[in-house]
C-alpha cells in the first residue's frame, strides 16, 4: 500500500496523459472502437513515463511536479527511485500481456530514453554542444516514447505494416514537436504556467534548442551568453542569460525547427484514411505551436 501511495502520487496530480490518448487514436485511425488492449497499451506507455519522471526528479533534485510535491521531495531520492522502477515494472507486466512484439517495443523503448538521457547528461554545461547531440537526446528521451504508444496502438489493432510504421513515424514527429516547444517554455514562460519552476534547463547546464541558436549567430549577444554559460549560474547571471535568449533570434529559429517536425507528423497523416481520429491526430502537432505562439 505504501509502494502504491508512492507510485500513484503523480498520477492523481494529473497531466496531459497524450501517450495514451495517441495510442488509442491510433488503434482508431480505421474508423474502428478502440479495443481494452490499445487502452492498456497505452497505460504501459504512461507508466514508463512516469517512471522517468520520477528519476528525472532524483536526477534534477527538483521540488515541485505538475504543481505538487516531488516524491523525491516528500518521501526521499531512495523512495522515488524504487518507485519509479516499480512503475517501469508494471509498464513491463502489462506490456508482456499483450505480446511479445509490444513487449520487445516496450523494453526498447525504455533503453532509447536511457541513451537520449546519457547523451544530455554527457553535454551538461557544455557550450559546445551541436544540435545534432540536441536532437538525438529529445528523440530519445521524449519523442520514441510517443512513437511507441501510437505504434502500439497500431499494433494492437490489427493495422497493416505501413499504417503501423506511418503511425510511429507520426508520434516521433508530434513528440520532437513537444519537447521542442517544452524547452522554449521553459525560457518564456513563469513558474505557474509551467506548473514546475521556470529557466530550469539553462540552471542544470541543460542547453537546449533556442540556447544552441542564440550561440550560434556569433553577434556580440551570443558572446555574452557565452561568456555566462559554461558553469552553474548565480541567480542574476542566470536571469541575464535567459534575457539574451528572449531578446534574440534563438526562440523563433527553435520554433522553425518544430515547425519542420510538424510537417514531417502532418505528412505522415497522409497515410490515414478519413476519420474522427484521423482529424485529431492531424491538428494536433500544429496545435502544440499555440502554446508557444502567444508567449513568443
Amino acid at each position: 500500500a505504501y509502494l502504491n501511495e508512492l507510485a500513484s502520487h503523480l498520477i492523481v496530480a494529473g497531466g496531459k496523459r497524450l501517450r495514451p490518448v495517441l495510442a488509442v487514436a491510433g488503434a482508431q485511425v480505421l474508423g474502428a472502437d478502440a479495443s481494452y488492449e490499445a487502452v492498456r497499451g497505452g497505460v504501459a506507455c504512461e507508466l514508463v513515463h512516469l517512471g522517468s519522471l520520477y528519476h528525472d526528479d532524483v536526477m534534477d533534485e527538483a521540488d515541485t511536479r505538475r504543481g505538487v510535491e516531488t516524491v523525491n521531495a516528500k518521501w526521499g531520492n531512495l523512495q522515488a527511485i524504487v518507485a519509479g522502477d516499480f512503475l517501469l515494472s508494471r509498464a513491463s507486466e502489462i506490456a508482456a500481456s499483450l505480446g511479445t512484439e509490444v513487449a520487445g517495443l516496450l523494453a526498447r523503448t525504455i533503453g532509447w530514453l536511457c541513451e537520449g538521457q546519457i547523451e544530455e547528461l554527457r553535454h551538461t554545461y557544455d557550450i559546445s554542444r551541436t544540435e545534432s547531440s540536441y536532437l538525438a537526446s529529445i528523440h530519445g528521451k521524449t519523442a520514441s516514447l510517443y512513437g511507441t504508444a501510437a505504434r502500439i496502438g497500431g499494433i494492437v489493432a490489427g493495422h497493416d505494416r505501413p499504417m503501423i510504421d506511418a503511425l510511429t513515424e507520426y508520434g516521433n514527429g508530434y513528440g520532437m514537436v513537444f519537447q521542442i516547444v517544452d524547452d522554449i517554455l521553459d525560457i518564456v514562460a513563469t513558474d505557474q504556467e509551467l506548473g514546475k519552476p521556470a529557466g530550469h534547463d539553462i540552471v542544470e547546464g541543460v542547453y537546449t534548442l533556442p540556447v544552441l541558436r542564440t550561440l550560434d549567430v556569433g553577434n556580440a549577444a551570443a558572446e555574452e551568453l557565452r561568456s555566462l554559460l559554461g558553469a552553474p549560474l548565480e541567480p542574476a547571471a542566470q536571469d541575464k542569460a535567459l534575457s539574451i535568449v528572449r531578446a534574440n533570434d534563438g526562440l523563433a529559429s527553435a520554433l522553425e525547427v518544430a515547425r519542420d517536425y510538424v510537417a514531417r507528423a502532418e505528412s505522415a497523416c497522409s497515410a490515414f484514411p478519413d476519420s474522427e481520429a484521423t482529424a485529431a491526430l492531424c491538428s494536433a502537432p500544429s496545435a502544440l505551436l499555440t502554446s508557444v505562439s502567444t508567449l513568443t
